[in-house]
């Protein structure tokens, strides 16, 4: 049976995920004068953080390679300020899921959503949530749906932080977290999964070969040692992801549930973008 917080990031998580695919996020980071994407995306993600060093950066995101926030902090913010950068995701966040829910968007029910999951959302304790804390100083939105929007962010980056303790505990670092990511969605051979196929080969070989000598991965697939911790850790992360959901009583998170289920069915459908 999934737990409150799996059920939560499965029902949450194409809300976010907009903000990584649709299209118009990458068009208002071109608009502002962002050389690519990715320089959109490192300044508006880590703004919250204030205009921390790249090596703080770098710290908070985990996952990337080394030298990778390097290439985007600070520069992406020597002529932009970090808030117009966290602006521009928020609209065009915010536009995307307009145009993907139609309808959906206006009604009483996303309200209602909206408010209990910013209610989650304010709720859990800061203390060891780098990325967290930096969203909960952010002021939160008048508009339904950008509350919505940013409160499921919110969420999304209290998890991740409880997702980096948990691989940290297990010691597993960043890169190898891509590889058990990849596996664990079946991609094969991992190396190819996006997020890690332009690493340099050498790169990529000395993470398989770590994995391998610890018996987790044989032949780019798990071994069971390998299976049983990546289902340590995604529990773990469940474990530590839990908090928020306990300021609401059982019936508003059955509302909630009840709620975001149609708007999280249209954004899955349209693979979020």
């Amino acid at each position: 049976m999934a737990t409150t917080a799996r059920r939560m990031h499965e029902l949450l998580e194409p809300i976010c995920l907009v903000t990584y695919m649709a299209d118009e996020v990458g068009a208002e980071y071109t608009a502002l004068g962002h050389r690519n994407y990715w320089g959109g995306y490192f300044a508006s993600r880590a703004a919250p953080l204030g205009r921390v060093p790249a090596e703080v950066v770098h710290a908070a995101f985990y996952s990337f390679a080394e030298g990778e926030a390097a290439r985007h902090i600070p520069s992406a913010w020597e002529k932009i300020p970090p808030e117009e950068s966290l602006a521009a995701r928020e609209r065009g966040s915010v536009a995307s899921l307009r145009r993907i829910l139609g309808d959906l968007a206006d009604t009483q029910g996303l309200v209602r959503a909206a408010d209990l999951t910013t209610k989650a959302a304010t709720s859990a304790p800061t203390e060891g949530r780098m990325m967290y804390a930096g969203l909960r100083t952010l002021p939160i939105p008048a508009d339904p749906l950008t509350r919505l929007w940013h409160s499921a962010t919110v969420l999304r980056e209290h998890r991740g932080d409880g997702h980096i303790a948990a691989l940290v505990t297990h010691r597993i670092g960043g890169t190898e977290a891509h590889v058990i990511s990849a596996i664990a969605m079946g991609i094969h051979p991992p190396e190819s999964f996006g997020r890690i196929h332009h690493l340099p080969e050498e790169r990529l070989a000395a993470v398989m070969a770590g994995l391998r000598e610890r018996g987790l991965v044989e032949g780019g697939r798990f071994t069971d040692a390998g299976r049983e911790l990546q289902q340590r850790i995604e529990a773990l992360t469940d474990e530590l992801a839990e908090a928020p959901y306990e300021a609401l009583t059982p019936d508003e998170l059955d509302e909630l549930v009840t709620e975001l289920e149609p708007v999280s069915a249209v954004l899955v459908a349209a693979g979020s973008r």
